[in-house]
């Protein structure tokens, strides 16, 4: 079996499509998703939409690609990640992080969302759901600074190369793969991904986006295809496909404790 441990199924490309991802799921033999939550004003739209769906699960977090002007106040987006990281349905707290391919590395305010985010987790003992785009120094900085090693988390959609990779892990971070793993040129990310310990290994589709070879190029991405971020991961470590979707299943019910095998 295999788990589709990022995906974003609110997002308009799949919403309308639910039963259509449900069927497709079945058929690859992916049992779970998790759903990210990207902001606090659409996370109750985003429950209502999964909660009929007992193997969809979710987290609550505001993207750090998301302006500043959407979380002016840290204290209130604080009350509001802990009012909702309370919910049964919500396994962790996030996607949250640093991302300065759109903003300035002098962004302050992606930093202290960030320290919030982590706060929460803290409060409410969830793990973490982390982004890292072009902000790696910066992002492992705050999660030891923060003390994140105590709740644990994810490092989503992994991009990075092996040292930062083996940085998350000190932590005691899993890390993600996403269908970029499967690109021709994705040599860095391919080398991490044979380097990641089994036991803290997860995978993910990103869904809408980032459609895994055979499909990149096709649009929308859905968690069905999860199953060809496994074989290639299976195709770099040299072991069977149903290992890792053994081992990565383990992974996401181990680290997300709430959640249903």
């Amino acid at each position: 079996m295999f788990v589709d441990s990022h995906c974003h199924l609110d997002f308009p490309e799949l919403a309308s499509r639910l039963d259509e991802v449900q069927a497709a799921m079945h058929a690859a033999n992916v049992t779970h998703a998790l759903c990210a939550g990207v902001e606090l004003t659409t996370f109750p739209a985003m429950l209502a939409l999964v909660e009929p769906y007992s193997n969809v699960y979710c987290s609550v977090g505001l993207h750090p690609g998301v302006d500043e002007s959407a979380a002016t106040d840290v204290e209130e987006l604080l009350r509001g990640l802990l009012r909702y990281a309370a919910l049964p349905k919500v396994l962790a707290i996030g996607e949250t992080g640093l991302d300065y391919y759109h903003v300035s590395r002098e962004a302050e305010w992606q930093r202290a969302r960030f320290r919030a985010h982590i706060a929460a987790a803290h409060a409410v003992g969830k793990p973490l759901i982390v982004h890292m785009r072009d902000a790696t120094e910066d992002t492992l900085r705050i999660l030891r600074e923060e003390g994140a090693d105590r709740v644990g988390g994810v490092m989503h959609c992994f991009t990075g190369d092996w040292a930062a990779a083996e940085a998350a892990l000190a932590l005691g971070f899993y890390i993600s793969f996403s269908g970029v793993v499967t690109f021709k040129g994705a040599k860095v990310i391919k080398e991490a991904a044979r380097r990641v310990p089994l036991d803290r290994l997860l995978i993910e589709t990103d869904s809408p986006y980032l459609a895994p070879m055979p499909h990149r190029g096709h649009y929308p991405n859905h968690p069905a295809w999860v199953v060809h971020v496994a074989e290639e991961i299976a195709r770099l470590r040299d072991m069977p496909l149903d290992e890792v979707g053994r081992a990565t299943s383990a992974n996401f019910f181990r680290l997300f404790r709430g959640c249903a095998e």
